[in-house]
């Protein structure tokens, strides 16, 4: 009798927005022709699986404005698309898996509603931050990976001046670069190449000579002609990527180390300065941007590095892993909004770890044109293909992607988070409906891992559905909290081109809620004046973070109220977060034949205690009570039960409530009733924290919706001579 409207309800609940001066805030209101309204109290999410949410939410129908509302609650399972730059989602397809909905009897009044419902259903469109989704949902360990990733420390560097750490994959790889007439290193994302016996290499804005290129770097203040030539094309280049502003700020000449292992650099501004985080017996390093602490009680040092801890007796080492639910207690108690907050998420058992989990699985989604996106697959040489461990999949060694060849002589290729398939490993190419079978299987020591969280949900005649999650760039579940790569050193190609692997060390990968993994290495950023750019011009050899399109943000080190070589010579765009402003971490942007959400936030207002004034808690229920006003004049207080019954917390005794339809009343929840009470008391910490996400997201990126500058050092094609790499 009721399934019409139940579903009637759910697509309200998903996608209302009855006109353009709909309101972004809960409850939602349906006007029924004849009087009478539909309120949709705001949803709560209950887990995530892909692009697929369930929830429940609250709702409450009134025949008349003046009637007493009945009440109700609706279990729905809900797709997903999102845009994780502006960090929205919009909830289209939907299925009802369950609904509880007393009190209405009159098939007339149930048609009514469906009738209303359903012809403004068409123009409905909800806005949904991830913020919400992720304080909803908790998770447990067994969305953790159980592979097995390799901990074991980095060789890691302490320094208490000015220093860059200078990457090497292995030992220096030497190629003629045509457009720089000279013997360059491409295996390293430093421009370094040789001009007579003399080693050049520029590093934030400064060059150095060498004649090792291991070693004896110092500061070269007379550029030869080559020199000059190419130095006024790197400062080109700056210019154009500071969006055609001069850049102002001094380069910092700085001590080099070239590292050709995994290598870590921490570094101070001086000698290091403890100091304490409130009500715990921890200080940490002020004067540096790397996460380092001193526990008093053990005397013992903590620094975090690619979500992952190590600890020493002193700063300058040796260092061994220690597991994050394996931390001093203290660890767990560092204060949010402190100075330190940042680290939480790599806490075992806090808010900030939790929810760093679940945005961990939230994909970016997109929609793929099968008939116009398009793949390029290059081989070095003929194609060389070797097993996958545990797996029936071989995997190219000489590729600049990732293909792979299934047992029915399939070739699968890995382009940007979309699959393509063949019957040749050179193609012709096309967008596929699955995925290779195996791909869960292939193990953390495979430079192919990342593979396994690029997914194909959905396909038609005309498009494919697809969606990637952190892991594809590197941010992995790994117990009870996230961490950056696998921690393996997987080896390079090098034949006639270098092909590079994606990394866990040397870069400084480190986490914040809003644009995920970032990486602030050493104190300059050498290839920062001249991008990652691949064949012709002056460019580093690769890079080696995963897709060939993505680029993770930067993250200037700061060093007690200044910048070493910082500003615009860390962050060519001027702004710390070049990520959100400049659509860096949805990969599927630079790709042809691929459409995906771009979700505007500028009309979202998360402040749900602000409400229109034809919101519910203006009607009064039970006399002089008004709904909606016994929470401090919240008129969004009212929650749906796993029980399908409604509850509601009075804000002047702080107890729950819940509705009674038949004498129209709210009733104390019992205090027997301890799991109730739980539940709903986490649902409205959720909710509560949703907000305070949202609007730490507003305040710390500011200009996210800004218009995105030309990324004129971003490839825009596949690479060619010395540099290379895999996605």
């Amino acid at each position: 009798m009721y399934s019409r409207i139940y579903l009637s309800l759910i697509v309200l609940l998903l996608t209302v927005s009855l006109s353009v001066q709909a309101q972004d805030v809960w409850p939602k209101d349906v006007a029924l022709s004849g009087g009478g309204k539909v309120t949709v109290y705001e949803p709560q999410p209950e887990s995530l699986s892909g692009n697929k949410t369930t929830g429940r939410a609250a709702v409450s129908y009134r025949k008349t404005a003046n009637a007493e509302p009945i009440f109700g609650a609706i279990f729905y399972t809900a797709i997903m698309s999102t845009d994780k730059d502006n960090r929205m989602a919009e909830l289209e397809s939907l299925d009802v898996t369950n609904a509880k909905f007393t009190g209405i009897d009159d098939q007339a009044q149930v048609d009514q509603m469906v009738a209303a419902i359903e012809k403004e259903a068409p123009g409905w469109n909800l806005k949904i931050s991830l913020d919400e989704l992720i304080t909803a949902i908790k998770k447990d360990n067994s969305s953790a990976t159980n592979d097995q990733f390799k901990n074991d420390p980095p060789k890691i560097i302490y320094r208490n001046k000015p220093t860059t750490l200078v990457i090497l994959d292995g030992d220096p790889k030497i190629q003629k670069d045509k457009d720089l007439d000279a013997d360059k290193v491409v295996n390293s994302p430093n421009l370094i190449f040789k001009e007579g016996n003399q080693w050049n290499m520029y590093v934030g804005g400064i060059w150095y000579k060498s004649s090792s290129i291991k070693e004896g770097w110092k500061q070269n203040t007379a550029l030869s002609t080559k020199l000059k030539s190419v130095n006024d094309q790197i400062k080109k280049q700056e210019k154009e990527n500071n969006g055609g502003k001069e850049l102002t700020e001094k380069p910092v000449v700085t001590d080099i180390i070239v590292a050709t292992e995994p290598t870590e650099l921490l570094q101070s501004k001086g000698e290091a300065d403890y100091k304490t985080i409130q009500n715990t017996s921890l200080l940490y390093v002020s004067n540096t941007s790397n996460e380092i602490f001193k526990d008093i009680n053990s005397q013992k040092t903590y620094v975090l590095l690619a979500g992952r801890w190590y600890t020493s007796t002193n700063i300058n080492g040796p260092w061994t892993y220690t597991a994050a639910d394996q931390l001093p207690a203290d660890f767990a108690k560092i204060p949010e909004g402190s100075d330190k907050d940042g680290v939480l998420a790599n806490v075992a058992g806090t808010d900030a770890a939790e929810e760093a989990k679940i945005d961990a699985e939230i994909p970016q989604t997109a929609k793929v044109d099968r008939k116009t996106a398009t793949v390029k697959v290059e081989y070095d040489g003929a194609p060389k293909f070797k097993q996958i461990e545990g797996t029936s999949l071989q995997l190219a060694e000489n590729s600049n992607i990732t293909v792979m060849i299934d047992p029915a002589g399939r070739y699968f290729a890995l382009d940007n988070g979309i699959w393509f398939v063949s019957k040749n490993p050179t193609g012709p190419w096309e967008v596929a409906n699955e995925r290779p079978k195996d791909v869960e299987k292939i193990p953390a020591n495979s430079p192919a891992y990342n593979s396994k969280y690029v997914y194909i949900y959905d396909n038609t005649p005309e498009y494919v559905y697809v969606g990637y999650t952190a892991g594809y760039m590197g941010g992995y579940v790994y117990g009870p909290t996230i961490v950056y790569g696998t921690g393996f050193y997987y080896h390079p190609w090098y034949g006639s081109v270098y092909y590079p692997r994606p990394v866990t060390w040397g870069f400084g990968f480190s986490y914040n809620p809003w644009t995920g993994w970032s990486m602030g290495f050493g104190v300059n950023y050498g290839f920062m004046h001249i991008g990652f750019g691949w064949g012709g011009g002056y460019h580093g050899g690769g890079c080696w973070f995963g897709p060939p399109m993505y680029r993770p943000p930067y993250r200037p080190p700061y060093h007690g109220g200044g910048y070493y070589g910082g500003g615009n010579h860390v962050n060519h765009y001027g702004n710390t977060n070049i990520t959100i402003n400049n659509n860096h971490n949805n990969i599927y942007n630079n790709h042809q034949g691929v459409s995906t959400k771009n979700i505007d936030r500028s009309n979202y207002n998360n402040n749900n205690s602000k409400v229109g004034n034809n919101a519910v808690g203006n009607n009064k229920v039970n006399g002089n009570n008004k709904m909606g006003n016994t929470s401090g004049g919240n008129k969004n207080n009212v929650f749906a039960g796993k029980d399908g019954s409604v509850y509601q917390k009075d804000a002047k005794t702080n107890n729950w409530n819940t509705r009674d339809n038949k004498t129209n009343n709210w009733k104390p929840v019992g205090n027997d009733n301890a799991n109730r009470v739980s539940d709903l008391n986490n649902q409205q910490k959720a909710r509560d924290r949703s907000n305070t996400r949202q609007n730490n997201f507003n305040r710390d990126v500011p200009n996210r919706t800004q218009s995105r500058p030309a990324q004129s050092s971003r490839p825009a094609s596949r690479p060619t001579g010395g540099g290379g790499r895999r996605g």
